[in-house]
């Protein structure tokens, strides 16, 4: 009985060391800078990733660096990092959705540590004006009567803008051809110069050849219509279910301890927050969001289920 009474005694003492030494890393994190990796400066991703570092850097009192390498040396770099807190990845769906159109290196769902959903915003559904289409649902009759005429721009394969391409030609049944560009820039350059009819791009990027009125908007790929661009109506619409938006998630090492996790994400939900914050990402055409780590590994489970059974069925292979 006393034996057990002493094991007893010992186990608590145990937990107690650790919750204090798990409390203490927790509030003196970081005494160093911090760095987020991120894809290559001057992208929307960059422009995001650089607003909630300034605002961890004050919120932490210590340097927060944004680091801008090529997509797959960011992602490369964040993997062989220490799972300490000191290096992060900002990154959109492309991270976890690219693999299933490129021959990776990486697993998305067992090399990292999922932290947030920091940011969602809508890609737009634009054509060039010599375009007759005025809708999504005449842009679905041009393509049929057409069959094999009518392409779409987009950036790397497994892009936001590749995906929502080829599930508009699932979901719709029709053919668009797909144009591939080294970047969602190039690819606007291309429908803007009439190079390439089409582009699912997000708002930051077009909205502007939008109001000039050197692109047609015709739909966001939201399910439901966007606060951002009230009078455009979802695809979803049109196409029930359809659901393609623009995810910013932000990324750890692998076998990040539990506690870190948490600290990290309270910290960049506490920055999203705030309103000075929030103003600046709806500038920007982007909604903050603040997931739970949880969250986040959800949506990039469903995701890949989702786009890998479509690419499947369409017979769309790896580059």
């Amino acid at each position: 009985m006393a034996l057990n009474y002493m094991n007893v005694i010992i186990a608590a003492v145990l937990t107690l060391c650790t919750t204090s030494t798990v409390t203490l890393a927790q509030s003196s994190f970081p005494t160093k800078p911090v760095r987020i990796l991120a894809t290559e400066a001057g992208g929307s991703s960059d422009l995001y990733s650089r607003t909630i570092a300034q605002g961890l850097a004050l919120r932490w009192g210590k340097p927060v660096i944004v680091e801008n390498r090529p997509s797959i040396v960011a992602i490369e770099a964040l993997i062989r990092a220490q799972p300490d807190g000191y290096s992060l990845l900002s990154y959109a769906s492309s991270f976890w959705l690219g693999p299933l159109m490129q021959r990776g290196t990486y697993d998305p769902l067992s090399d990292v540590t999922p932290i947030t959903i920091a940011l969602r915003a809508p890609n737009v559904l634009v054509v060039h004006p010599f375009i007759a289409a005025k809708s999504v649902k005449e842009l679905i009759a041009l393509a049929k009567a057409k069959p094999g005429t009518l392409n779409y721009a987009s950036g790397g394969a497994g892009s936001g803008g590749h995906l929502a391409g080829e599930l508009f030609n699932s979901m719709a049944g029709i053919n668009l051809l797909r144009v591939s560009y080294k970047g969602a820039g190039p690819a606007t350059n291309a429908v803007l110069t009439g190079d390439a009819h089409l582009i699912f791009s997000t708002i930051g990027s077009v909205g502007s050849h939008v109001k000039a009125g050197k692109l047609r908007a015709l739909a966001v790929t939201t399910a439901v219509t966007s606060p951002l661009v009230p009078d455009l109506p979802p695809m979803a619409s049109v196409l029930a279910g359809f659901d393609v938006p623009l995810i910013q998630g932000i990324f750890a090492p692998a076998k990040m301890p539990p506690a870190m996790v948490w600290k990290i994400q309270q910290d960049i939900v506490a920055v999203l927050a705030q309103q000075d914050v929030q103003e600046k990402f709806l500038a920007m055409g982007t909604e903050t969001v603040g997931s739970t780590p949880d969250a986040l590994s959800r949506t990039m489970k469903s995701d890949i289920a989702r786009f890998g059974k479509i690419l499947k069925e369409g017979g769309i292979k790896s580059e």
